[in-house]
């Protein structure tokens, strides 16, 4: 997630150094010919070019109003996942769990062990939903876009290949036959609820807990379910490629057009209009190319680049507030952001 008040000239060229390199040349290039060769035969009149930028303008518009709620909903999703966490570790706590065959000394193991489990859950979790789709930039199939992709990932820190950090919390915060549980599992995180649920129902079956009580953690822990599956949902399944990849093919045929029918009107106002097309053609493309990026980036929030969900930033803060709940006193610094940028 950015953090700047307003995105830097590094984050702009970041995003869109290179495209801005390729419609400088396209640009300069007509503009050569049309001055040096008189290829007056390639020029297109304007109203054409005018007609197709409104209508990409609007495609990218709805592209960009999709992938906005995308990551929104996913803002949403670990939002939830905060306030049912706080809930979950306040009412292992809360309880009045006192029992005549559990000591003291057994009753806080318990209850340590579900809250212990939940943070590590949460960090399983980060690393299940960071795993690249097909259509992610991260893996994507033109070899140029995913290095400049990985190149991003490891600057600014913030992705799955960059931060292998899951397995020092599993080790910290489950025992170690629950560890070794993590490669017989393809979805870990659904195990380690799952485990949540026989602790639940065993302390309910001993009647250490009340009925309500179990009724009332087991709510949260469908809660937490409900989250993970809300989530794998957008991580799973794309915006419609079909969307998104028409906005992408409508957006370079206009911007190839562009200098055709600018450079046309420029040259009206004599030879300088000519070279006078070449930063109006730049600036109107680059900006086309802004709007199709920045929709196109967005539409993927758990993608482990700098646009998405500060996922780690939030399973650190709420391994803080439940670690405070369970009464630690030692508690890990938050995460900061890093060049304008929170993970």
């Amino acid at each position: 997630m950015i953090t700047t008040k307003y995105v830097n000239y590094r984050q702009v060229l970041n995003l869109s150094g290179f495209h801005v390199i390729l419609i400088s040349i396209w640009c300069t290039l007509i503009a050569v010919l049309f001055h040096f060769f008189n290829w007056e035969w390639m020029i297109i009149p304007w109203v054409p070019v005018a007609l197709i930028g409104t209508a990409e303008a609007f495609l990218v518009g709805f592209k960009n109003n999709q992938a906005y709620d995308r990551l929104w909903e996913a803002r949403k999703i670990w939002g939830g996942i905060v306030n049912s966490s706080r809930s979950f570790a306040a009412m292992v706590y809360a309880f009045d769990t006192q029992h005549e065959k559990m000591g003291s000394f057994e009753l806080e193991d318990r209850r340590k062990r579900l809250v212990n489990r939940h943070i590590a859950w949460l960090y399983a979790f980060r690393e299940q939903i960071l795993v690249p789709t097909d259509w992610e930039h991260i893996k994507s199939d033109q070899q140029h876009t995913q290095k400049i992709n990985r190149r991003r990932n490891r600057l600014i820190k913030a992705g799955f290949p960059d931060y292998g950090r899951t397995p020092i919390f599993l080790n910290k915060y489950l025992t170690e036959e629950e560890v070794e549980l993590q490669s017989h599992y393809k979805n870990f995180a659904t195990y380690l609820i799952a485990q949540q649920s026989k602790d639940v129902n065993e302390l309910k079956n001993e009647n250490a807990i009340s009925d309500f009580n179990q009724m009332q953690l087991q709510d949260c822990l469908n809660e937490f379910y409900t989250l993970q599956g809300q989530a794998e949902r957008i991580k799973k399944f794309p915006l419609p490629r079909q969307f998104a990849s028409t906005a992408f093919v409508f957006n370079v045929l206009f911007i190839m057009l562009l200098p055709l029918g600018l450079v046309n009107e420029f040259s009206k106002l004599g030879d300088y209009g000519i070279w006078m097309s070449i930063p109006f053609c730049i600036i109107i493309g680059w900006i086309y190319i802004i709007m199709e990026l920045v929709g196109d980036y967005s539409e993927n929030p758990f993608e482990g680049l700098m646009f998405d969900i500060p996922m780690l930033s939030i399973c650190r803060n709420i391994e803080i507030d439940l670690l405070q709940i369970m009464g630690e006193t030692e508690l890990p610094d938050p995460i900061s952001s890093k060049n304008g940028v929170l993970v």
